[in-house]
């Protein structure tokens, strides 16, 4: 996809609408306020967009980093949270040095999954109090305050405000759903807000807020603090780091051609993190929605995040006086409407159908994270996930003979297997467990495959398949195909075919005839299609020959 300034112009007006009530709302839901969410936004934005290893990433507050910030408020105030973000931005830059951003990609899906519905549900209840309109009370887990808030409100009902956050909800979620290109949710809170202004609702706002950004600044730093935020800082850049990388790998799927840089990405954020907190700004991450907002806009390249991060400034300097007057139950129905679209039902079931053990660490991640923090539930699925690894592992390691094809030199496959790249068809043997931290090599040596036409995935000789590596195997295949080639699977055991089926990672290879027993059908296949010649044996499927012939009359 070639570079479009006009596009990336466009795409970065659409992230920064979507991005303007998702800063405000997760800035006073750290409890620094809105002012802080819209710096870090801008700063951020602008920092890790032109340091970061991305072209597509968008980056700003996000809710998951609110969830571990607000804590550290309550406990530290708001000199201590500056001070954890700059020293988060300061591990970050040690792990993009010691390039350890290779080893964020061996966190297995159902332990992102899990992780994704508790920061979900812990956004969701941090907006109680402001969506009934009453006083947060005080305390650390949001099940407890959220339960406190609902006291006080039967104690003293609000109804304005909760009136305001429900019309929210329910217009962005319907909204979406009908009209995902409009940006609902910054027009819903502006109707709100007028509708509030007119008729005097008895709600809170955001008030007044200052125009501009105030000089930078170190006076928050208490170098005597630093020792006991520390814990809290290597928690804040540990997620920084997840978060970032799993939005940068998104965004790389989403498109065609683009490929980050994991360890540029960490440089890029840590650097942000460094500046953000000069200027009154909180911990800022790689944005995962407003990436994909960016890259479904069209968004080609990092002016895209610029112009967001300049659009918002410009909000900053010139509409301060028209922000102040948003209710606090808008936004917290915005926060509330986007902790809902975070959780993907589909992907959930899917992994539930496809194993026991993905539902255990999903569940497992989720509660760990409503109970304690993202952290710890993040090395608790990890720890739980890397146990069933071993336990599949070691039930599907054994010594077998696996007899060669007749149609393949007795002796050795080097000699068949030159001729076949010269033919432009390339076979990949695929042994031993295919699971989540070898999946992720596989993806990257398989994707550097250059100028083949045909690429054949050898599979009876993997041992182990979890959800993870039946992800990656269809992310492979996706890409392959995006780039021309066209991809044949054979000799799948059947012990794998339940988990590939409940994930739907081969049905468009079954319905197209494009999954074969044996690799000599398959190679069959591949020349039928490449040379318009020859003719498949008898004991090729029906639906293959029909598939062949087709290919065959259309060369």
């Amino acid at each position: 996809m070639g570079r479009s300034p006009r596009r990336d112009l466009l795409a970065g007006l659409t992230v920064a609408i979507v991005a303007l009530p998702l800063a405000l709302g997760f800035g006073i839901s750290s409890g620094a306020g809105a002012q802080a969410g819209l710096v870090t936004a801008v700063i951020a934005g602008a920092v890790a967009a032109v340091f970061g290893g991305s072209n597509l990433q968008v980056s700003g507050p996000t809710g998951a980093m609110t969830v571990v910030l607000v804590p550290i408020m309550h406990q530290h105030g708001a000199e201590g949270l500056l001070t954890v973000g700059l020293l988060a931005g300061t591990v970050l830059v040690l792990l993009a040095l010691a390039r350890a951003g290779r080893y964020m990609a061996y966190v297995p899906v159902p332990v992102v999954e899990g992780f994704t519905v508790g920061i979900a549900a812990v956004i969701a209840l941090q907006q109680v109090p402001g969506a009934l309109g009453v006083k947060t009370p005080s305390g650390d887990n949001p099940v407890v305050v959220a339960f406190e808030a609902a006291g006080d409100f039967v104690t003293r009902p609000h109804w304005a405000a909760l009136a305001v956050t429900c019309v929210v909800v329910v217009v962005m979620l319907v909204g979406v759903r009908y009209r995902p290109a409009v940006p609902f949710s910054l027009l819903t809170v502006a109707a709100v807000t007028l509708l509030v202004q007119v008729v005097h609702l008895p709600v809170a706002t955001i008030g007044h807020l200052p125009a501009g950004f105030r000089a930078p600044s170190m006076a928050f730093l208490d170098a005597s603090a630093i020792p006991e935020l520390l814990p809290a800082a290597l928690a804040v850049a540990a997620l920084a780091a997840l978060e970032s990388l799993m939005s940068a790998t998104a965004a790389d799927a989403m498109s065609v051609s683009e490929r980050h840089d994991s360890n540029r990405e960490l440089f890029g954020q840590g650097l942000a993190n460094l500046v953000v907190p000069l200027f009154g700004g909180v911990a800022a991450t790689g944005a995962i929605a407003r990436t994909a907002v960016n890259v479904r806009s069209g968004g080609t390249s990092r002016l895209a995040a610029l112009v967001h991060a300049a659009v918002l400034a410009a909000i900053v300097f010139a509409a301060a006086p028209l922000v102040a007057g948003i209710p606090l139950a808008a936004l917290a129905g915005v926060l509330i409407a986007t902790a809902i679209r975070m959780v993907e039902v589909g992907s959930l079931r899917a992994l539930a159908r496809s194993g026991r053990g993905e539902t255990l660490i999903i569940a497992l991640t989720a509660a760990a994270t409503l109970a304690f923090d993202l952290v710890t539930a993040v090395i608790a699925g990890l720890v739980v996930s890397g146990m069933l690894a071993l336990r599949a592992v070691a039930k599907a390691a054994r010594v077998e003979q696996v007899p060669l094809h007749a149609d393949l030199p007795p002796a050795d496959h080097h000699e068949e297997e030159q001729a076949l790249l010269g033919e432009h068809i390339v076979a990949y043997r695929l042994d031993g467990p295919l699971l989540f931290a070898a999946a992720h090599r596989f993806l990257l040596e398989l994707t550097e495959v250059a100028q083949v036409k045909v690429v054949i995935l050898r599979m009876s000789r993997v041992s182990a398949l979890d959800a993870s590596g039946a992800r990656v195997l269809g992310d492979a295949i996706d890409k392959l195909t995006r780039r021309g080639a066209l991809v044949l699977v054979s000799g799948i055991r059947e012990a794998h075919r339940p988990r590939l089926d409940a994930l739907s990672i081969l049905d468009r290879l079954h319905a197209e005839g494009r999954v074969f027993a044996t690799t000599p059908e398959a190679i069959i296949f591949a020349r039928a299609h490449l040379h318009g010649a020859g003719l498949l044996p008898a004991h090729v499927t029906g639906q293959n020959k029909n598939v062949a012939a087709e290919e065959v009359e259309a060369r």
